[in-house]
């Protein structure tokens, strides 16, 4: 298992890292989406949504919000000229504020998963309620990582990618070699809290390391830590809940696209929570140094 995982890293790492280097962000973000409705179509199974047409009508729940996304800018540029309101441009930002929800979504969860995890898995939600969450949750993350590509110099996108793998390495080797009490026994019976520790200081290090390599002031490097070490937490718990959503349903992965992987879902579970919460904190920590 561990060896097809790491052929699969292998070769996926360096297309993923092409792919935000090289690509315009319209081309990145249109290849996250089809990943994203990959993982749509994982969700369907784990919220046992056996037929194809509602699966689809899922699907397309997605893609036409996506669309007005991408399109948002030209969306207000041909009101402004139809209606003759210039006002209209200045809404752009409004955007921005959309990652408030997903942010305390996350947040909520783990508070709810650290402290009541067995109350989680004995939730009950309504069919429609658990398509809109699935709906909410990737739809939020294709968004935020899409304009976090397009904040700024792709690089912050690669750290982003990077912190999560490196949080994920650590957690697992950290938790195999010193991990005995368990972080969430009942949800997920390998995560470890020296797991947990060994993730966060994974993301010490690389806010560390990626400060002094681009000559960030002392005081972005503060900033930049604790929002590294945060994001890595919020991943660490959008992991256990997809386990949560996993056991729930009864299945032991999302689905077997990557081998040694499983799905799509499980192996961007981490990232899914955790890119709101730093979109908004590279957000906040841009506007205050410019």
């Amino acid at each position: 298992m561990l060896l097809q995982r790491i052929i699969t890293a292998a070769i996926l790492i360096p297309l993923v890292v092409l792919a935000v280097l090289k690509l315009p962000t319209e081309y990145f973000s249109l290849i996250f989406a089809v990943i994203m409705l990959l993982g749509a179509w994982e969700w369907t199974n784990l919220i046992d949504m056996t037929s194809v047409l509602k699966r689809g009508l899922f699907l397309l729940l997605l893609i036409v919000p996506m669309l007005v996304i991408h399109f948002w800018t030209q969306i207000l540029e041909l009101a402004s000229i139809t209606f003759d309101i210039p006002e209209v441009r200045d809404y752009s930002g409004v955007l921005e504020w959309l990652v408030i929800p997903p942010v305390l979504f996350w947040i909520v969860s783990m508070v709810l998963i650290r402290n009541a995890p067995s109350n989680v898995l004995k939730l009950q939600l309504k069919p429609r309620n658990k398509v809109f969450l699935g709906a909410f949750i990737l739809f939020s993350a294709w968004m935020f990582l899409s304009r976090l590509h397009a904040l700024n110099d792709p690089k912050m996108t690669l750290y982003f990618l990077v912190l999560i793998w490196s949080a994920d390495i650590a957690a697992y080797f950290v938790g195999k070699k010193y991990g005995i009490s368990k972080l969430a026994p009942e949800i997920s019976p390998g995560k470890t809290i020296a797991g947990m520790y060994g993730a966060l200081g994974a993301a010490v290090v690389c806010a560390v390391g990626f400060g002094l390599i681009f000559d960030f002031y002392f005081v972005f490097i503060l900033d930049f830590v604790l929002l590294s070490a945060v994001t890595v937490l919020i991943s660490i718990y959008g992991d256990l809940f997809f386990s949560a959503v996993k056991r729930i349903r009864g299945v032991k992965d999302t689905g077997a696209i990557l081998p040694g992987h499983g799905g799509i879902l499980d192996r961007l579970d981490s990232l899914i929570a955790a890119v709101p919460l730093f979109y908004a904190g590279i957000s906040l920590i841009y506007r205050t140094i410019t």
